[in-house]
């Protein structure tokens, strides 16, 4: 699984729960709260102010190890 602009933090949350701190570091500190779950990347990115391209580009890096 590649996260996009369109994944779901929750669904990448599930997938990938070594990506909790890279969006904790955003200020994205409610994860397990229903809003901050069902939102996508791009959402979440343009509520805290984030680039989202380099945020995808980080959280791709932790998940690739």
């Amino acid at each position: 699984m590649t996260i996009t602009k369109e994944s779901i933090i929750g669904d990448v949350l599930d997938a990938f729960p070594q990506t909790a701190p890279v969006f904790m570091s955003i200020g994205m500190h409610c994860l397990g709260c229903p809003a901050s779950r069902g939102e996508s990347v791009a959402d979440a990115c343009m509520v805290h102010g984030v680039d989202a391209d380099a945020l995808i580009a980080e959280l791709n890096k932790v998940v690739a190890g």
